[in-house]
């Protein structure tokens, strides 16, 4: 198959979530430049990913058919090292960036960080396994990146702009973006038990919605707000 159709299909899940989570910064959109640099930092951050993994593969040798060893794979060795490797990149480079100066610049930055990750992971699945798995991953695995990177994103902008929780919004940030990603990769690698797999759904349905919930929250939280307009540009009078 042409190799610009595959592209194409590998990158489109990816760039359409980017562009749906600028078009939802309603109040002060982000520096272009920067949401494309932003972008390149999660490929970039697969490469941390793969640094981090390669010396665990010789660490921890996990049974495939056993459901504790894959929850161990599912929580630790993938979850936790993927949303490591995507978090330092926002939390160190992204988040003391003066353009990062609403709570909802947290959900931007690390949606494109997680685009950027799941759109070279995607890449990858697709040139290797071919356009059903790409099709397939459009409405799984990079919607699900983009639900672990909005709720990572929901806690950071909360840790920037919430006076001596920083450290705890932080670590939140990162904990609940694994505990997720840990969740929905569990159910299907335990797939080989029977009927098992709808959890990966499930888990998927909550993060959505709780995403939902956390883009509004944000929204409705920026000091950017118009103030409520008024006759004649006139203060409205107290009453």
């Amino acid at each position: 198959m042409d190799i610009f159709i595959l592209l194409a299909l590998a990158m489109a899940p990816g760039i359409a979530i980017g562009i749906y989570i600028y078009l939802k910064d309603h109040h002060e959109r982000e520096p272009i430049g920067l949401l494309l640099t932003s972008f390149f930092y999660g490929a970039l951050s697969t490469l941390v990913t793969f640094a981090l993994s390669w010396p665990l593969e010789f660490i921890a040798t996990l049974k495939d058919d056993n459901v504790v060893d894959q929850f161990t794979n599912a929580f630790f060795k993938v979850a936790l090292v993927e949303e490591f490797s995507k978090f330092i990149f926002i939390r160190f480079i992204l988040y003391p960036n003066k353009n990062f100066n609403e709570p909802f610049d947290g959900i931007v930055y690390a949606t494109m960080v997680g685009m950027g990750f799941a759109t070279f992971e995607n890449i990858l699945y697709v040139f290797h396994y071919g356009v059903p798995t790409g099709i397939l991953r459009m409405f799984t695995a990079v919607p699900a990146h983009a639900c672990f990177a909005v709720l990572m994103g929901y806690f950071l902008g909360k840790a920037k702009f919430t006076h001596r929780k920083e450290l705890f919004y932080s670590i939140t940030a990162l904990l609940v973006a694994t505990a997720f990603h840990g969740a929905y990769d569990y159910f299907w690698f335990i797939a080989f038990v029977p009927g098992l797999w709808v959890g990966a759904i499930i888990s998927l349905i909550v993060a959505l919605v709780l995403s939902k919930k956390a883009i509004l929250l944000h929204q409705q939280s920026s000091p950017f707000i118009n103030p409520e307009p008024t006759l004649n540009g006139q203060d409205k009078p107290a009453t």
